[in-house]
């Protein structure tokens, strides 16, 4: 996988594509503070970008130079959709298509995608043609989990390696497990060496409770993974994957939380994109493991807009100064 092949160095690392997080705001913060070796975007739906609703979704895909390497994550189960769908990703200029394997999303799922497709693994593969076809030079890869209600690494994972895909990210949970347990990495392992047996030259990474760049580093040597993708241990910290890694003061997280949530407005829900609640999420992330950060959350959480969060952060900053 271009995109991968070039990161400098081994392992690389990527932040994991997660609905209504990895938008091109939260992105963007990290291009600033400590950038990954390759960017995934949100997932978006391969039906919706063949519909009327094409327009809408294309925002979804937006993005700036400073972010490649990106890769475009797409989820659907037609086939045909998904053909054209990777012309469309090739033409915006992504750096690589991944397709959803793996989400338990009822919605998704309703619709045979995401997770659904570990029952159905000829679809599957029939995706994968598609979206190759459609791709031209740039690489397809596959997100997936290790098995939909109990593992199923032996019959779910030769179908995807069989397609030659460019990279396959394996997250160490099966689907009904969803994020309840620790993830398994010997069980990621075991992807890895499968993929060595079958003589396959695609990339395994490796993803599921990543805390740190440091255990994202032990996780390499245990697992034997090519990369690493991190999803939840990069919330509220886009120093996350910044080399020079040091304990951020409080109120630097503060004015970074602040210019996140400017950026979110200039580029999301000022233009209608998405709804303010949604950077909501984020202020959990940010503010916590510090005195006062339960009572802060409550009043962030009341915000409609950027300058309510600015005033609310810099009425709390001063008091902890006066203090």
């Amino acid at each position: 996988m271009p995109a991968l092949r070039n990161s400098k160095g081994r392992p690389f690392f990527a932040i994991a594509p997660m609905a209504d997080v990895t938008d091109i705001a939260f992105r963007q913060m990290f291009v600033k503070y400590g950038k990954p070796d390759v960017f995934w975007t949100e997932f978006v739906s391969a039906d919706g970008l063949c519909s009327a609703g094409r327009e809408v979704l294309l925002k979804d895909l937006a993005f700036s130079k400073k972010e490649k390497p990106i890769v475009a994550q797409i989820f659907g189960s037609d086939p045909e959709h998904c053909f054209k769908t990777a012309q469309l990703i090739a033409k915006l200029g992504f750096d690589g298509i991944d397709i959803n394997m793996g989400c338990p999303d009822r919605n998704v799922e309703k619709q045979g995608a995401g997770a659904a497709l570990m029952k159905n693994p000829k679809l599957a593969q029939e995706i994968i043609l598609a979206t190759k076809k459609g791709a031209g030079k740039i690489p397809v890869s596959v997100k997936t989990r290790v098995g939909y209600n109990k593992d199923q690494i032996d019959e779910w994972i030769p179908k995807l390696l069989e397609m030659d895909i460019a990279a396959l990210t394996i997250h160490g949970r099966t689907r009904k497990e969803m994020s309840d347990v620790p993830a398994r990495w010997e069980d990621i392992a075991r992807v890895v060496k499968m993929r060595d047996k079958m003589g396959k030259d695609t990339l395994i990474i490796g993803n599921g409770d990543v805390s740190s760049l440091k255990d994202g580093l032990e996780k390499v040597k245990m697992s034997g993974v090519d990369g690493v993708m991190v999803g939840r241990g990069v919330f509220g910290d886009p120093w996350f994957f910044n080399k020079k890694q040091r304990e951020i003061p409080i109120e630097e997280k503060l004015k970074v939380l602040v210019e996140h949530t400017k950026l979110f407005e200039k580029k999301l829900s000022g233009t209608g994109i998405k709804n303010f609640a949604v950077m909501k999420k984020h202020f959990k992330a940010y503010v916590t493991g510090f005195d006062g950060a339960k009572e802060l959350r409550v009043e962030l959480m009341e915000t409609t807009g950027a300058k309510e969060v600015e005033k609310v952060v810099k009425t709390f900053l001063a008091k902890k100064e006066s203090i």
